[in-house]
């Protein structure tokens, strides 16, 4: 197998996978989306996935980003430190199968008082660079699960805060006092950006919480929209973080588009006006890129 030739790229998530056939002129022949994430996979199962993958997409090499080099993926495959390029991931790469199967490093922060990791936002962060959707120096706000902003300067990811909003709002909706009231999709609208704006206050959010409940039982917010205040809160306290490291400028919001225009209608809200990119054509880029330094 060559790279040069096509290669399979897939971004394989806690939750979900999706993959991408690559051909040798660079374009995206072919791909699916699923919700075989490494949760559902037993450890011994990775390799039948794998093939499964193979024979959707058709025998190429893999490369694979995400949640699979994880302690609950298929092989752990060992954090690049910050500050890292995307050379730094190319040399770390951890491969399963010499020349084959490669799984991308991710990285990590160690410093005093702080450290964090990341797996999977790596490969769109560089291909928004090297494609040149992004600037090589900007801060990034890549929102998801673990939402994470991110610094970079002249190319190379310097360091990275990451937010649990999407997991803590996933947590609330599920279980626990509120969740009756957090069934509801959430819209854009008056009480996400009600909820917003609450949020950039920073307050303290184990008490603001409950006041959801309150504000519901007591008729001064609608049951139907407490999501969607709920969702503004979180998302606006987000964003109290990344203002902290924006000191004054504006940012990039990239990712899913159905959470980018939440995060860009709050940063709105701080009176901060953002480039949108979206994540999987960042995906798409970071990981040809990676390729092209594997032929």
């Amino acid at each position: 197998m060559r790279w040069e030739d096509g290669f399979i790229a897939v971004d394989w998530g806690t939750s979900n996978r999706r993959a991408y056939r690559i051909d040798a002129d660079g374009t995206c022949a072919a791909e699916f989306e699923d919700s075989g994430g490494v949760l559902s996979i037993e450890t011994r199962d990775f390799p039948t996935q794998a093939n499964d993958i193979r024979k959707r997409l058709g025998d190429l090499p893999l490369l694979l980003a995400g949640m699979v080099g994880s302690t609950r993926g298929w092989v752990e495959a060992p954090y690049a430190p910050c500050p890292a390029d995307l050379d730094d991931l190319a040399a770390r790469l951890c491969w399963i199968e010499s020349g084959r199967t490669a799984i991308v490093p991710g990285l990590s922060l160690n410093g005093t008082g702080h450290c964090d990791v990341m797996r999977g936002e790596e490969i769109q962060l560089f291909g928004a660079i090297a494609s040149g959707l992004i600037p090589p120096t900007t801060l990034v706000c890549h929102p998801g699960t673990h939402n994470k902003w991110v610094t970079v300067d002249q190319g190379k990811i310097m360091g990275f805060r990451t937010v649990m909003t999407g997991e803590m709002f996933n947590l609330l909706r599920s279980q626990g006092i509120l969740a009756e009231f957090l069934s509801r999709d959430v819209s854009l609208g008056d009480a996400f950006r009600e909820g917003v704006r609450r949020g950039l206050q920073r307050p303290v959010l184990t008490a603001d919480l409950f006041t959801v409940r309150a504000r519901v039982l007591l008729g001064s917010l609608a049951r139907d929209d407490a999501s969607a205040y709920t969702s503004g809160l979180l998302v606006g306290l987000d964003i109290s973080v990344g203002l902290e490291l924006a000191r004054g400028s504006n940012f990039i919001v990239m990712g899913r588009p159905e959470l980018t225009r939440l995060y860009a209608a709050a940063a709105a809200e701080a009176g901060r006006t953002c480039q949108v990119v979206d994540g999987a054509d960042a995906f798409l880029a970071g990981a040809l890129a990676l390729g092209s330094k594997l032929t």
